[in-house]
């Protein structure tokens, strides 16, 4: 199956032998991750109130 890389949305093949799948290279990877670590991305949430946090 061919994919697109997240990262530079070159064609990647998705299979066991693309360790770095479903980026195209460990450049791609780390890019993504710095991304993730600088906070340029974010997983939606609902806001919740502190009364709830308690349970």
């Amino acid at each position: 199956m061919i994919v697109e890389c997240p990262t530079c949305k070159k064609a990647v093949e998705w299979n066991e032998s693309n360790p770095f799948r479903p980026f195209c290279s460990e450049r791609c990877k780390l890019i993504d991750l710095g991304a993730w670590a600088n906070e340029e991305y974010r997983v939606p949430a609902e806001n919740v109130s502190p009364d709830d946090l308690d349970q």
